[in-house]
């Protein structure tokens, strides 16, 4: 089956979808961002804790299903769900229910993105002349190491990660697998803080979400970066030597 989504619809059907995202992220950003909270995770930890005792596979299956639509339509909360993924699940799998939420949140908003006009922004690219082709040349050569990068870089907002390759073209396949890949390392730091949230409730205090800028943790994922970078510099490398 091919990953190039279906042009044969007019253009304004194309962009409902990503105009909807667009909407629901706007009203979410009023309305969502003091419920979908710290706090509101704290005063509610012992139903979502009975909640899934009670009902293990529909509290995962609806925990997965909710962190992926926070994603797709780039609600606020991603945060706050990931530690919730690790305080009711654990570590792992807690981890694994979290990857996946954000992956298919992900991939739905990629879809529609590319379906209303990321083919039309990669076609203008392709045809442009001069700047713009050699950006579009640059990322098409460097696609696995610049999806890689966008998702292991902490300073990359989600949504940013999740719009710029549908807008260059990149095929589905490619940044669903990346997406999976990529966001692990993040992901299981999160979980990881989520998981001793009973401790932290117990003291009444705040986790400290600022703990991916660690040097130890930091550091790591660093070097995961330099790593998927890696491909692109020896490229330029190589450039500049055959000058």
């Amino acid at each position: 089956m091919s990953d190039q989504p279906d042009t044969s619809a007019p253009a304004w059907l194309r962009r409902v979808p990503i105009a909807l995202i667009a909407l629901a992220a706007l009203v979410g950003a009023v309305t969502l961002r003091d419920w979908i909270s710290f706090d509101m995770l704290a005063e509610n930890r012992d139903r979502l804790v009975a909640f899934r005792d009670a009902h293990y596979v529909t509290a995962v299956a609806t925990f997965v299903l909710v962190y992926a639509a926070l994603v797709a339509l780039s609600l606020p909360g991603a945060l706050i769900a990931t530690l919730t993924g690790g305080f009711l699940f654990s570590t792992f799998p807690g981890v694994v229910y979290n990857v996946a939420g954000a992956t298919i949140g992900a991939v739905a908003i990629f879809v529609a993105a590319k379906w209303g006009f990321g083919q039309r922004l990669a076609a203008r690219m392709n045809a442009g002349d001069g700047m713009v082709r050699r950006i579009k040349q640059g990322l098409d050569e460097n696609q696995w190491s610049m999806l890689f990068l966008i998702r292991l870089v902490p300073a990359v907002p989600f949504v940013v990660a999740n719009l710029v390759p549908a807008f260059v073209g990149v095929p589905l396949w490619r940044y669903a697998v990346a997406t999976l890949l990529g966001i692990v390392p993040g992901a299981l730091v999160y979980t990881s803080v989520g998981a001793g949230l009973g401790e932290v409730f117990a003291r009444g205090e705040r986790p400290d979400l600022g703990i991916i800028f660690a040097p130890e943790v930091l550091l790591p994922i660093l070097g995961l970066c330099l790593l998927a970078a890696l491909p692109v510099i020896l490229k330029v490398a190589r450039g500049r030597k055959g000058v």
